[in-house]
């Protein structure tokens, strides 16, 4: 008996150390991998959640959400309280509502696009996945692991491209493709402004300085017209104006005038000034109109402007007879 003891003993201590190497084995194995995984998602904005339901406590296996957010390792509580308070107003209820219909059952998964409110208030855009991985016996979610990707950067590229595609990519206006969209809405009258001589800006300071020109040309007009009218840039130096109100408006004569003296004003450019006017083309918008059939009419209007020796506008009258000269526009919108 006294000599079984000892072996008893060794065979234990055996034992004791040979779980010993599998544990550092093992220990060393998920070291790795975990090394691997932070190498793989380094770089990509992707972070591992796992979210304990009972107690909300959130596990956040490569530390890259509060990072996200502004907030240095241990700032923030992992917490699902955290997390609901760092949602973005506007889509906090969406996203909560996606969230408790999944461990509700009615989605096979979690997933929402969401914004989240950074420490110093800077908007972050995500896209959150997750799933329930273990429920009691009474089928009650108890974990939920999933993945959070920053998207910031792919989200601003869209509403880039989104932007590409409605405004004018130089003076920012909208294009011919928005403005067809909004047309009619509300307006009833369509200006269609032709810059007068601008050819001979690009060709005696340079294309750069008619994209200059433009830009500035732009921006006086964007600041005198009313909130409610619609500027965009057809395209060259071709600009439309949409108003909510009659070409007979006294409005429409008023901001005419204010268009063409704003435009005839000396403009300073890097390699000179440019002086150029702009003909303007005014018709009343019928109700069977499309926006091309009114352009049209706004077009022949312009070039009886031109015509008759630039820097000025004509109005089409609204049952489609002659053009009313200078003369008769100006005395009409007198009375």
């Amino acid at each position: 008996m006294t000599g079984k003891v000892p072996q008893d003993y060794e065979a234990l201590l055996a034992a004791y150390r040979k779980l010993q190497q599998e544990n550092e084995r093992l220990k060393r194995i998920a070291d790795d991998a975990r090394e691997k995984l932070d190498a793989a998602m380094d770089g990509t904005g992707l972070c591992i959640w796992q979210n304990h339901i009972p107690t909300g406590k959130l596990v956040i296996f490569n530390r890259r959400w509060g990072a996200m957010l502004g907030y240095q390792p241990k700032e923030m509580e992992a917490h699902f309280d955290v997390w609901r308070a760092h949602l973005h107003p506007e889509d906090r209820e969406r996203v909560l509502q996606a969230f408790f219909d999944h461990l509700n059952g009615k989605t096979p998964f979690y997933q929402a696009l969401h914004r989240m409110l950074a420490k110093d208030g800077k908007v972050t855009w995500v896209l959150d996945r997750g799933r329930v991985v273990e429920r009691d016996q009474a089928g009650n979610p108890l974990r939920v692991m999933g993945s959070h990707m920053d998207v910031t950067h792919e989200k601003e590229y869209e509403q880039q491209l989104a932007l590409l595609a409605h405004r004018d990519p130089l003076t920012h206006l909208l294009n011919r493709a928005a403005l067809q969209r909004q047309f009619p809405g509300s307006h009833q009258t369509l200006c269609f402004i032709d810059l007068d001589d601008f050819k001979q800006v690009n060709d005696s300071l340079g294309h750069r300085a008619g994209d200059e020109l433009l830009v500035e040309l732009a921006r006086r007009l964007r600041s005198i017209c009313p909130e409610e009218a619609i500027l965009g840039r057809l395209g060259g130096d071709e600009f439309i104006l949409l108003l909510s109100w009659s070409s007979r408006d006294a409005r429409t004569l008023q901001l005419a005038q204010a268009c063409q003296q704003a435009i005839s004003a000396p403009v300073p450019l890097a390699n000179g000034e440019a002086s150029i006017g702009l003909s303007m083309g005014i018709a009343q918008i019928r109700p069977q109109d499309d926006f091309s059939t009114a352009l049209a009419r706004a077009d022949k209007a312009m070039y009886q402007v031109k015509h008759g020796g630039k820097r000025g506008f004509h109005i089409a009258h609204p049952s489609g007879q002659p053009l009313l000269d200078q003369e008769q526009v100006n005395e009409r919108a007198l009375r």
